[in-house]
């Protein structure tokens, strides 16, 4: 069921509820990265849908979700995901988000301890480093100046490896068309939440089961981004994927919902 409802501050979300497995069932919320949308999981979603609640949602500034121009957060879009699950009336869920997606499920699960159930971080980290702010502007500068067209073959081999890209056109083709219905202001305004985002010092407050996955050939969030991950959260889990870059829920499916499925387990 694809719906839409509007938060606090009027920015409206479009998402989807995958809810054939009864409304007993475990809740999965999932995140999606930079200037994709909601797509990236269709797949995830089918598999974990069998037998779990799966919400799927396009964040402020992406996909069909409203475009306000504001100062956007991991903490904003957190709160966006807050109000959406009481739209839907789940008082919690696991949360699992890709790229910048786990950066939101970071910051939701830090903001809201007691709405999380468990925590699912792919491709991700909590903090890219020193030089960030100065990187991601230049990126959403990038995209201003020369247009999203300029990003597209830089992003697309980041997000997949070279055999997916071959064997999977279709695919990569339709989520590029995401990419570059993008507004170009709000992929400046997202580059810089991710740019200055850090979220470390809160790592240590969450306590429900966590899983971190990570592609062997992810140049976005390297493997030793994901290890600092899973330090930092106690009693984490930390699984590399041979051969996958940064997108895996579109790339690798199967291996990204048996991640859920293993948190679903623990929550119990």
């Amino acid at each position: 069921m694809a719906d839409r409802f509007k938060t606090s501050d009027g920015c409206e979300i479009a998402y989807t509820l995958h809810n054939s497995a009864g409304s007993k069932a475990p809740r999965v919320a999932l995140v999606h990265s930079l200037a994709l949308d909601r797509s990236i999981w269709d797949d995830v979603a089918q598999e974990l849908s069998r037998d779990a609640q799966v919400l799927t949602w396009d964040c402020r500034g992406h996909g069909r979700s409203g475009q306000p121009l504001t100062t956007y957060t991991p903490q904003l879009f957190a709160r966006d995901l807050a109000e959406l699950m009481d739209h839907v009336q789940w008082p919690s869920a696991i949360v699992g988000g890709c790229s910048m997606g786990g950066m939101v499920a970071q910051a939701f699960a830090i903001d809201y301890p007691q709405r999380t159930t468990g925590l699912v971080l792919i491709d991700t980290t909590a903090w890219y480093g020193a030089d960030a702010p100065k990187v991601w502007r230049e990126r959403g500068a990038t995209g201003k100046e020369k247009g999203m067209i300029a990003l597209v073959d830089f992003q697309t081999g980041r997000w997949f490896g070279d055999a997916f890209r071959a064997n999977h056109k279709a695919t990569v083709d339709r989520l590029v068309k995401v990419f570059l219905d993008n507004n170009v202001d709000c992929y400046v305004k997202t580059c810089e939440m991710l740019g200055d985002g850090d979220l470390r010092a809160g790592l240590a407050t969450v306590k429900v089961p966590t899983a971190v996955a990570v592609g062997e050939e992810d140049y976005a969030t390297p493997v030793a981004m994901a290890e600092a991950l899973h330090k930092a959260i106690s009693g984490s889990t930390l699984t590399v994927l041979p051969g996958g870059r940064h997108i895996t829920p579109t790339e690798k499916p199967q291996e990204i919902a048996a991640r859920f499925r293993e948190v679903i387990a623990k929550a119990k």
